[in-house]
């Protein structure tokens, strides 16, 4: 696992589903929750590992606590966008 810094921006999007994997949720949960395809996730997810360089969800989540993107159970919490008023589509 390489935890070197991204070489591409993380959007705001992206932020989004590292957080919904940090909560635990699958590919399919996030798709549904998000109102997109999962195949558009799988994508969204595959694009993330390589800007971050990591390998797999647990180095995601690693790589996102470690630099204050997610809070999780109030350990190395942060301030995150409120994604429930912003739009995406």
């Amino acid at each position: 696992m390489n935890f070197s810094e991204s070489s591409a921006p993380i959007s705001d999007r992206e932020l989004e589903i590292i957080e919904l994997v940090a909560k635990g949720l699958t590919n399919l949960q996030i798709a549904e929750q998000l109102e997109i395809s999962k195949r558009t996730v799988d994508n969204h997810i595959s694009n993330i590992l390589e800007k971050t360089k990591t390998d797999n969800r647990v180095a995601l989540v690693r790589w996102a606590i470690n630099r204050g993107k997610v809070c999780l159970d109030e350990i190395n919490c942060c301030t995150l966008p409120d994604f429930k008023s912003s739009n995406f589509n």
